[in-house]
């Protein structure tokens, strides 16, 4: 008899509206990009990639195979469940596209930026995600390690990379790349490893940040050049015995308040 579909989480979600209140799992365990396996009332679960199950020695029966392959072919991440050794259901699982998403990316191009697609989903579900979003460049089907991996090797091209994540397994990404950005809204581990945190889940943020960066950056440019060049200026004047102690000391509180007051314009960015 083949246990309850309840056990996989315990807060509401439509299992929960569907079974009921589910029981926490056993000696659960997360396998990085494959997927996550327990004891749910003395049965073990599997609930993942194929190659999970493959690796544990359990074969899909080929009413689960044709279901496999029909749900990549509408473009949906097939998740295989298995309990007792034995394989039992496919999910077909679809990302819905935020609408802010596309823009988002225009913007990041806008800024002379190229994003590119990094992610663990099927290539029939990431290409279509890009084409919808407008991105060219697509890496799919990869493990953590391998996100690691195509980072390095875009470095090694002479590369400054940014990685935008909000998963468990982006976090060794993130902590690879050049700026590493984790969604607010995503896990502690990738909050973690990530360099600047964005609060809201939604990539047009990335672009705002990487906006206010550069203006933060022009500022302190902007700043320095300004101290740097009304101290040399004034240098030979006060060497010279031209330059009243009191005036001089007045001159340098102004180059201090203007430098504050231009930093404080950062305050306006929008």
């Amino acid at each position: 008899e083949p246990p309850s579909p309840r056990g996989i989480a315990d807060e509401p979600t439509a299992a929960t509206a569907a079974t009921g209140r589910l029981p926490p799992p056993e000696d659960f365990t997360n396998v990085p990009g494959l997927g996550v396996q327990g004891i749910v009332e003395g049965h073990a679960v599997l609930v993942g990639r194929p190659r999970l199950l493959a690796d544990a020695g359990i074969p899909l029966p080929s009413a689960l195979s044709g279901a496999l392959a029909e749900a990549e072919e509408h473009g949906r991440t097939a998740v295989v469940v298995a309990w007792d050794g034995e394989a039992r259901g496919v999910f077909g699982v679809a990302d819905a596209v935020k609408e802010s998403s596309a823009a988002a990316v225009a913007e990041l191009r806008a800024l002379g930026l190229e994003p590119i697609l990094l992610t663990g989903d099927n290539r029939a579900v990431a290409e279509a995600v890009a084409r919808e979003v407008g991105i060219d460049e697509v890496h799919a089907e990869v493990l953590p390690e391998n996100k690691v991996e195509v980072i390095k090797r875009l470095q090694a091209a002479g590369r400054v990379v940014a990685m935008v994540g909000d998963g468990v397994n982006d976090a060794a990404a993130l902590a690879t790349a050049s700026l590493g950005l984790a969604m607010g809204t995503g896990t502690d581990a990738a909050i973690e490893a990530s360099d600047l945190t964005l609060v809201r889940g939604d990539l047009k943020v990335t672009a705002d940040a990487i906006r206010l960066s550069r203006r933060t950056l022009a500022t302190i440019r902007g700043n320095l050049f300004w101290a740097f060049g009304y101290n040399v200026a004034a240098l030979p004047l006060a060497a010279s015995g031209l330059l009243n102690p009191m005036i001089a000391g007045a001159a340098m509180a102004f180059s201090s308040v203007f430098v504050v007051t231009n930093s404080l314009r950062l305050r306006a960015f929008t």
